[in-house]
């Protein structure tokens, strides 16, 4: 196995069970529907992690489906804001540890807020970043919910 990330590291020392799959990484597309693609299975199977920036909470999290698009109005209610936004990407690695592409909900440097689409409840499993660009984590969203004390919420478009 390639060399453990913050989030697999937390998930062994909870003895959460969780699967790898590694893919090949296109660093011309790092987009959730092209890993899907490469890793056959439906682009709603997998959580892309955003992070975003409130007035109430400077920072958010949000897990939502590979094939979907954020609401931010819903965000902002769900979460005690007024509004948010997406975090300057620039910022991406300071703030959680993490790079575009391969940012986990799981191990960011901080706890902050997170929140998932509440369709994940409904799926016995979804695939989520394992904190590095190309190698995914297959994991029961309870099991994300309790490693991040996530809410689920409807989140998009």
């Amino acid at each position: 196995m390639s060399q453990k990330t913050n989030a697999i590291r937390i998930l062994e020392q909870l003895n959460i069970d969780f699967e790898l799959q590694e893919y090949k990484v296109d660093e011309e597309d790092l987009s959730a529907e092209h890993v899907a693609a490469v890793l056959g299975i439906p682009a709603d199977s997998i959580y892309k992690t955003l992070v975003l920036t409130g007035m109430q909470e400077p920072y958010l999290v949000a897990l939502i489906p590979g094939d979907s698009h954020l609401d931010f109005k819903k965000m902002a209610k769900v979460s005690g804001n007024k509004s948010c936004e997406m975090l300057p990407l620039k910022d991406l690695q300071k703030i959680t540890g993490y790079v575009r592409g391969g940012c986990s909900p799981i191990g960011m440097k901080k706890s902050f807020p997170t929140y998932i689409e509440e369709f994940a409840a409904l799926q016995e499993k979804i695939i989520i970043s394992a904190g590095k660009r190309g190698l995914q984590i297959c994991i029961t969203p309870q099991d994300v919910q309790k490693c991040t004390d996530a809410v689920f919420a409807d989140l998009v478009k």
